[in-house]
């Protein structure tokens, strides 16, 4: 099987031998890689609702993986039980929807080693939740398809100072890795702000001062990132 490239960084993350919960698995293409490839030792696919779930079962089915591969029903964590799964992933969701599930079910969270989480939107929500609530992003690597940066962030317990504000739109650990799509990411972050700070000088308001302030320090930040990625 060959995954996208998003799904592939995401099974990149996991540890081999560890079992897996596939959290909104879809239509079940990751939880079948994971065991086709032996990089899990057991996958726990759910999804919240039955549709998806039944494609999901179908697919494990005639790939004759029911053995390694339990699919549940059921929203967010709660299909688990504490200490059940190793490694927990949560991808294809928006950011504070991902933060929602973490914090819904602290109980079995806790009980989780790794967490492997990406977002669709909201990545600065979701690591301001991390990193308030003492999670660590141990590693963090980028995805591209098309035109779209997709986030993948590896996560375990255990305080994490923020540094600067910055670090939440984009993660640090990003930048200690030379991540090959980083410059990329912020080149088309930087004109996206430049075109926004265009837009507000054109048509000013009462509060287009303050945030065009606010946009230009953040422009600044992500041009000195993109400075100490270069160099």
């Amino acid at each position: 099987m060959i995954l996208s490239e998003r799904l592939q960084t995401i099974a990149n993350f996991v540890e081999p031998g560890n079992v897996v919960a596939d959290i909104g698995t879809d239509h079940g293409y990751l939880s079948a890689y994971l065991i086709e490839q032996d990089v899990a030792k057991r996958v726990i696919a759910t999804d919240i609702n039955e549709k998806p779930l039944q494609k999901a079962i179908d697919y494990i089915n005639n790939n004759c993986l029911t053995d390694r591969i339990e699919t549940r029903l059921g929203c967010g964590l709660e299909p688990l039980t504490k200490k059940e799964a190793d490694t927990v992933i949560i991808a294809g969701m928006g950011g504070h929807l991902i933060a929602d599930i973490i914090e819904t079910s602290k109980e079995i969270s806790k009980s989780v080693n790794t967490f492997i989480l990406q977002p669709m939107t909201g990545e600065e929500e979701l690591r301001d939740y991390l990193y308030k609530n003492k999670y660590t992003i141990v590693d963090e690597k980028l995805a591209r398809e098309g035109k779209r940066f997709y986030h993948i962030l590896k996560v375990m317990h255990g305080k994490d100072e923020l540094e600067d504000q910055i670090y939440l739109e984009v993660g640090k650990k990003l930048l200690e890795n030379k991540d090959e799509l980083l410059g990329p990411l912020l080149n088309l972050k930087i004109e996206k702000i430049k075109s926004i700070m265009d837009n507000l000088i054109m048509h000013e308001t009462p509060n287009s001062k303050q945030t065009y302030k606010e946009f230009s320090i953040k422009c600044k930040k992500l041009k000195e990132m993109l400075k100490d990625y270069e160099g």
